[in-house]
């Protein structure tokens, strides 16, 4: 199990859970109008895959600025869900 910490797949896993939950909810609302639009997530799961791969990167030891760049991303995926929820 630690090598999967080590070498970061741990990360791939999440992140290829959280793409089927995109795909899920879509699929799910698309096909009965319930549930939660994709739309309504989207920022929210772009700014965890951000972080997500931000950790990736360091848990790989990957250079600061490699992991500054999405951590950037997700900051910015962030606030525009902020801003699209504050209305």
């Amino acid at each position: 199990m630690s090598a999967w910490f080590a070498n970061g797949r741990i990360i791939d896993a999440i992140l290829v859970l959280v793409l089927a939950e995109a795909i899920a909810l879509a699929v799910y609302h698309r096909a009965t109008g319930r549930g939660i639009a994709l739309r309504e997530v989207l920022w929210t799961l772009a700014s965890g895959a951000c972080l997500m791969i931000a950790l990736r990167i360091a848990l790989t030891g990957g250079a600061w600025y490699a992991v500054a760049a999405p951590l950037t991303a997700a900051l910015i995926t962030h606030l525009v869900d902020l801003a699209r929820r504050w209305r």
